[in-house]
């Protein structure tokens, strides 16, 4: 049923792009879907469960998808997850994940919403994006029908057959009845979508080609229509490392997870190799120009990474913030000043009498996830104090720190900056 191969005659331009600027990974019957986006408006959606108050850099290339499927004169579907977030989706995931409220799952649905609202036009158009919760017909289903309508289509043994399966099985880690479910539900989720909105295409990461497989399929046998999977490949970086995750935990798309400038420095320190590739992914920028940055050689490359930070934080936090950040990096890493819009910790006026623990300050600071991590950057001499290197693990900061600027700055390696300030 896939298609790995691309056929040099594709006629439409959702997917002349997705090939061109290497979002394609796998479909289910290409040419067909090539004719379909060719002769008409598409509707096609991509699902989001909500186990956080805020996507990463991980979920952005299907954002991204969303938006190039939009850009081609087609209509996107933003599926928020309301109903299968209730269980998880066990693909790849070495245990069940913990079970959330209905409130908390409704409160990470308006997080994850931010960055969706600036990367595609929702509205009444034809090619206006669409939201949808799957809470609106997953939390009305009656069980004994569902099982005789939907789960008579799905028997155990190819359900065991699928990797997301097989490989938690092999590891002997136990897999719930109600994760079982998971892949039922989001092929159900795809036969309500087109009954609903018309909708025909279900795009995701190659992880989630099995569970697309399984939507198609259902579609074809309890509503007799064809029903199209395109996959995009999982991303990692050049050096092997997954996307979209640091030493300092997941890079958050939401601004109050992230500040802006963390956010535009890990674009800035995109690996060599990756800088054509993630251009190509995460802007808007013409091929041609991509083609000039990428070809950049030695010291040149970074001003290639620079226009790579500042385009995406532009798409994904807005042009105002992308350029105060790219600022801020220039001030900060370049001329070594403690400049604005840097992450600050603000302190009682009276706190640094005593002194105040180094170790502690850089986790409230969000420089080290935990104090015992602080001390040993301290102690392998990764931190510095207004830019001067300290090694002692039980070093304290003072008022005699605080620069004629007012603060004083906090540094974890050579990239990763704070400020501490008096009020």
């Amino acid at each position: 049923m896939s298609t790995t191969t691309v056929p040099a005659n594709i006629k439409s331009e959702f997917l002349r792009v997705m090939v061109e600027r290497g979002y394609y990974h796998q479909a289910t019957d290409l040419e067909a879907l090539d004719k379909q986006l060719n002769d008409g408006i598409v509707t096609g959606y991509i699902g989001f469960d909500a186990t956080a108050t805020s996507l990463h850099v991980g979920s952005l290339i299907q954002i991204m998808i969303l938006r190039r499927l939009q850009q081609a004169g087609h209509r996107p579907i933003a599926l928020m997850g309301g109903g299968t977030t209730k269980i998880g989706d066990p693909t790849f995931k070495d245990e069940a994940r913990p079970l959330l409220t209905n409130e908390v799952i409704d409160q990470n649905i308006q997080g994850i919403l931010t960055p969706f609202n600036r990367l595609i036009k929702f509205g009444d158009g034809p090619t206006d994006a669409l939201l949808a919760n799957n809470a609106d017909w997953l939390d009305e289903l009656r069980y004994i029908p569902f099982l005789r309508d939907v789960g008579r289509h799905f028997t155990i043994n190819r359900m065991l057959t699928f990797d997301s399966v097989k490989l938690r099985l092999d590891r002997e880690q136990p897999l719930t009845f109600l994760e079982f479910n998971y892949m039922i539900l989001q092929a159900y989720d795809f036969v309500e979508l087109q009954r609903r909105f018309g909708c025909t295409l279900q795009c995701g990461g190659s992880d989630q080609w099995g569970n697309i497989v399984n939507g198609v399929e259902l579609g074809r046998r309890i509503a007799n229509t064809q029903l199209f999977g395109l996959t995009s490949p999982l991303l990692t970086t050049a050096s092997g490392a997954k996307m979209g995750k640091t030493a300092a935990g997941a890079v958050w798309l939401n601004e109050d997870r992230l500040s802006h400038l963390d956010f535009w420095q890990f674009w800035r320190n995109t690996e060599d190799a990756d800088v054509g590739r993630f251009l190509k992914l995460f802007t808007d920028l013409p091929l041609s120009e991509i083609a000039r940055l990428e070809a950049l050689q030695g010291a040149e490359i970074n001003e290639a990474k620079k226009i790579l930070a500042t385009e995406v934080t532009a798409l994904v936090r807005g042009r105002e913030a992308a350029e105060q950040a790219a600022e801020t990096a220039r001030r900060t890493f370049e001329e070594g000043a403690a400049a604005e819009g840097l992450p600050t910790i603000e302190l009682a006026a009276g706190a640094l009498a005593d002194g105040a623990y180094l170790a502690d300050l850089m986790v409230q600071a969000g420089l080290s996830a935990s104090k015992g991590e602080a001390r040993r950057l301290i102690k392998g001499n990764g931190v510095k104090v207004n830019d001067g290197a300290v090694s002692d693990e039980a070093y304290k900061l003072f008022a005699s720190h605080v620069g004629d600027d007012g603060v004083i700055k906090l540094s974890a390696g050579k990239k990763r900056h704070a400020l501490v300030k008096l009020v």
